[in-house]
């Protein structure tokens, strides 16, 4: 290789990094802010994560768009039983994956309860999906309420959040569920002000 070659090959990566670093230290900025937070950003984001994720537990059923939701049983904060997506058979379900330690999933609860909240009688419904001790979801939420339900699960390589997609188990990490059961689109990170509105449509 020539000395001019080199040359442009040190000064590519020495930008690479540079790029890196300000990704790491600033964010991701509001130009790629967006195009993660847009629908091709979002599969791309989703297929480089699980292009680098471990192997599910063998016959582990993972959904994808299109796919049937996946029947998940989970507990209520009150012990009780709850079955998905039979619980709420016939409604759209907007699932939330969050834990009480998660920054970004704590910033986005408001925005989500207000989503909730202006939901008709028989519109979408929102489910938190709390990936944490039952105990400290619990105190959180004691201190932070929520209108829509909370259903409880451990973190792991078989969770429910992998089963719905979210093979690296990035929270938040949000899932749209039409009222046929079917997965219709996944997010990872959390939503923006207003951005719920655009995404579940």
């Amino acid at each position: 290789m020539t000395p001019a070659g080199k040359i442009v090959l040190v000064a590519l990566a020495a930008g690479g990094l540079g790029v890196a670093a300000s990704l790491w230290s600033n964010g991701p900025g509001p130009l790629l802010g967006a195009a993660m937070r847009s629908e091709v950003g979002q599969r791309a984001l989703q297929a480089a994560a699980s292009g680098t994720a471990p192997a599910p537990p063998a016959g582990l059923a993972i959904a994808a768009r299109g796919s049937p939701m996946p029947v998940i049983f989970l507990r209520a904060l009150d012990g009780r039983p709850v079955t998905l997506p039979a619980a709420y058979v016939g409604r759209p379900l907007l699932i939330n994956f969050w834990a009480s330690w998660c920054g970004p999933c704590i910033q986005e609860m408001p925005e989500l309860d207000r989503f909730a909240n202006a939901q008709p009688a028989a519109g979408m419904q929102v489910i938190g999906i709390a990936l944490d001790q039952p105990e400290d979801v619990r105190r959180f939420l004691q201190r932070t309420p929520v209108a829509y339900p909370i259903l409880l699960d451990l973190p792991g390589p078989a969770d429910s959040g992998v089963q719905l997609g979210n093979r690296r188990g990035v929270l938040p990490y949000s899932v749209l569920i039409d009222a046929d059961g079917r997965v219709r689109k996944q997010k990872l990170g959390p939503f923006q002000s207003g951005e719920i509105d655009r995404w579940a449509r």
